[in-house]
């Protein structure tokens, strides 16, 4: 919950908000057979891109927090450990709305079981071929990138234009809490696991790689189940990098900040939480409401 108190301690520079964790449960954004099969303004590849992004998400939340409980019973700090039981419950919650969203995409003759079941196989990998250190390694690096979601798709109005609002509307939710336990993995890896410098780049390395690999591979396989050719998919692709990597792209807004944690001194809070995020909070606390909360942060986008 974004703070208002007296206690609160603002970021070095004195200008941003550090929130708090909210747990926020049994939300309800509509996803049902109503929102269009390409939902991101009537885009093919734009849409089973997000689609492809958010697909793995269920699978993903729990491996972070396997990743991050292998640690459990070795934390000291009361404050630390209340901050992993609600990373914990953040990341079920995401977990079984984006399921919800992945049924309505196997409704739509969609791959979705061979795609969760290939990504299972990638999971149990990394569970049982990477020490525990080098996994919560991994899940700081990953969170660390579902954490700029909200600069590249909520800090500027235009991004999101398309967007059905059932689906920004999730997504917005998801970001926002994704931002507020941006810290949790990486103080439990650096603090209790104690991942030196190299360890921690190595991870971040390989994650962007296997997050865009993965993600990229997975947008593939759903625009070839809509029945688009192998040719039709690469022209779908090239005429697309302006929209990812362009100088207003959605990836390649978020870059420097990707990369700040190779920094050595690097801790995630030293990245501003996107400018809008009071906006949604408060509007959130007032009325419970996650669409009107998502209308708050875009209105207070630039």
């Amino acid at each position: 919950m974004y703070r208002t108190d007296s206690n609160y301690a603002p970021l070095n520079d004195g200008k941003h908000f550090q929130p708090d964790m909210d747990v926020r449960e049994k939300l309800d954004f509509g996803l049902d057979e109503t929102i269009p099969k390409y939902w991101l303004d009537g885009n093919p590849f734009r849409t089973r891109l997000m689609d492809a992004m958010q697909v793995t998400f269920p699978d993903g939340e729990r491996y972070f927090i396997t990743a991050v409980r292998a640690f459990r019973d070795q934390i000291e700090d009361p404050k630390q450990l209340e901050d992993v039981k609600a990373f914990t419950r953040q990341e079920a919650q995401h977990g079984i709305v984006h399921t919800k969203f992945n049924n309505l995409l196997k409704k739509q003759g969609m791959p979705i079981d061979e795609i969760l079941s290939e990504h299972k196989e990638i999971i149990d990998k990394y569970l049982n071929e990477y020490s525990p250190e080098y996994n919560v390694a991994l899940t700081a690096a990953f969170e660390h990138f579902t954490a700029l979601m909200a600069e590249a798709f909520f800090s500027k109005k235009y991004v999101s234009e398309g967007f059905d609002h059932r689906m920004k509307t999730m997504f917005a939710w998801h970001a926002i809490e994704e931002m507020e336990h941006r810290s949790v993995a990486f103080d439990v890896m650096q603090k209790v696991a104690k991942v030196g410098y190299f360890m921690r780049v190595r991870a971040v390395i390989y994650g962007t790689y296997e997050t865009m690999r993965i993600m990229f591979t997975n947008g593939d396989k759903l625009l070839k189940a809509d029945g688009f050719s192998k040719w039709e998919r690469r022209k779908m692709f090239i005429k697309n990098l302006p929209w990812m990597y362009g100088r207003k792209g959605v990836f390649s807004s978020f870059t420097k900040p990707l990369f700040a944690y190779l920094k050595p001194g690097f801790h995630p809070e030293k990245i501003p939480v996107v400018h809008n995020y009071p906006a949604w909070v408060e509007e959130y606390n007032k009325s419970g409401d996650p669409a009107k909360a998502c209308d708050a942060l875009l209105a207070a986008a630039h």
